[in-house]
């Protein structure tokens, strides 16, 4: 029993559901937030290696617009069953426990992986406007330098964001919409003068490899860059009292398409402003392609700009999202129950936020060797998550018409969703393709996989415990 402050004993009743504070632009800040970071800025020579100008603009164009089938399996979902557990709730309507925790547990790894790329990358901005801040090296990994200050700006943004989460999700939600919008705008004034500097000679050479196996090379890590839509449903629970149910399918449409421009866009602005072949070795060759056609360093100042409101709001997304699914799995015993606790005060998942935090503060101890390993072992793990919900849609309109209703061409969609979201974790595991996982991906899921299992087990082996106890 939890009780009042010290000016009173009246017992109250403990909280169990989460504020209802969040609007319809909050949901769409939410997903477009979550899914667009910093990669356009931080890793832009990879995209460009592996695709080339005009294969990574149509990696992009084409993989995201693949994810549309499987956004509208998301929108049905959650207005059917607005629940924070997302795939967890879904599959757990249809298939066993098992498989609902393990499609839970790899989408917590999709969107909690993001926060400490995140934190990594911020220290590489912060050094690139400061860079007296690439000093003091602690260690190594993969012949990668850990530097001191690089440590403390991540730990400080990662602190920051638990605080602000740990507090509310109205506090969170305006953070969210503030750093979204200022990003736009932003962006708009970078774009439009990049444009009318540039010249279509730079975009040469289009391709890297053949062109097939350049836009193959960039879809293969759409997924990872485009997670986030679906971050929607893990916040459905925390929708304001007047908000429309419809309204969350739209966020996500709006997040995906929006998302889908943005994406095209950078890339083919990049490719048009500056020889971008020539500026692969360039550490942020997106800042520095603009810079040349510019001719001026004020331009890289808001290109930074942008690029740090943009990081904060992906943090700050995949941690709403990452915490929320921690904070359902305990919710629904699959892990310790007390990740499932509400604080009493601010009605926020305040165990699972804080679990959240820790865990990014310790993994962002690798530093910028986990970039790249990341970015693919996202891709796998979102895509499972996704071909479990397009699953669980199929399964719950055949058995539980009472809670989704397909027509033959809806049912079409959804296994459409389904063989796309199969095959690309596919393309990311079988050897025979070009860019699939290296010794590196497969040990990070591995390791991740074994959290799983052992946390999993101890649930299992409590749960029995009790059940002896209880016929004793």
């Amino acid at each position: 029993m939890l009780y009042n402050s010290r000016r009173s004993t009246i017992p109250r009743i403990p909280v169990t559901t989460l504020a209802r504070k969040l609007r319809a632009i909050d949901y769409f800040t939410l997903g477009w937030g979550t899914m667009v970071g910093v990669g356009w800025l931080v890793i832009m020579d990879d995209w460009l290696s592996r695709g080339g100008a005009l294969g990574t603009v149509l990696g992009f164009l084409i993989g995201g617009a693949l994810l549309l089938p499987i956004g509208w399996v998301y929108g049905k979902l959650v207005v059917a069953m607005p629940d924070a557990a997302g795939e967890v709730a879904y599959t757990s309507a249809v298939f066993s426990r098992p498989v609902s925790f393990a499609t839970g547990w790899m989408m917590t790894l999709a969107y909690f992986i993001v926060c400490p790329w995140e934190a990594v990358a911020v220290g590489r901005i912060a050094a690139y406007i400061l860079p007296s801040l690439d000093s003091l090296e602690l260690y190594r990994v993969a012949g990668r330098p850990v530097y001191l200050p690089h440590l403390v700006v991540g730990l400080a943004l990662t602190a920051l964001l638990t605080i602000l989460n740990y507090r509310g999700v109205r506090l969170s939600a305006t953070f969210q919409n503030w750093t979204t919008f200022g990003t736009f705008a932003l962006f708009i004034v970078f774009v439009a003068l990049g444009v009318s500097r540039g010249a279509p000679a730079n975009f040469t050479p289009l391709f890297t490899h053949a062109p097939a196996v350049s836009i193959l090379l960039v879809i293969q890590i759409v997924p990872y860059f485009m997670t986030g839509f679906e971050s929607v449903g893990k916040a459905a629970e925390e929708a304001s009292p007047e908000f429309r149910a419809h309204s969350f399918y739209r966020a996500i449409r709006m997040a995906i398409v929006i998302g889908i421009v943005f994406y095209a866009s950078i890339v083919a602005v990049v490719g048009f402003v500056a020889p971008w072949r020539q500026l692969l070795q360039e550490k942020f060759m997106t800042a520095v392609a603009f810079q040349q056609a510019v001719g001026a360093r004020w331009i890289v100042n808001v290109i930074l700009a942008a690029a740090l409101l943009s990081l904060f709001k992906c943090f700050n997304g995949n941690f709403v999202a990452a915490s929320r699914l921690f904070f359902a799995l305990g919710r629904r015993g699959m892990i310790h129950a007390r990740a499932g606790s509400v604080h009493a005060e601010y009605q926020t998942p305040s165990v699972a936020i804080v679990c959240v935090g820790v865990a990014t503060a310790i993994c962002m101890l690798l530093g910028d060797a986990i970039l790249v390993p990341v970015t693919e072992v996202g891709s796998v793990a979102c895509a499972i998550g996704w071909a479990a919900a397009c699953a669980a849609c199929l399964a719950l309109a055949r058995s539980r018409p009472e809670l989704i209703r397909l027509s033959a061409a809806e049912k079409m969609i959804a296994t459409f969703g389904l063989l796309v979201a199969i095959a690309m974790g596919l393309m990311k595991v079988v050897p025979l393709i070009p860019g699939h996982f290296t010794m590196y991906e497969w040990i990070a899921l591995a390791v991740w996989i074994a959290i799983g299992a052992l946390a999993g087990y101890r649930q299992i082996s409590k749960r029995e415990k009790q059940s002896t106890s209880a016929l004793h």
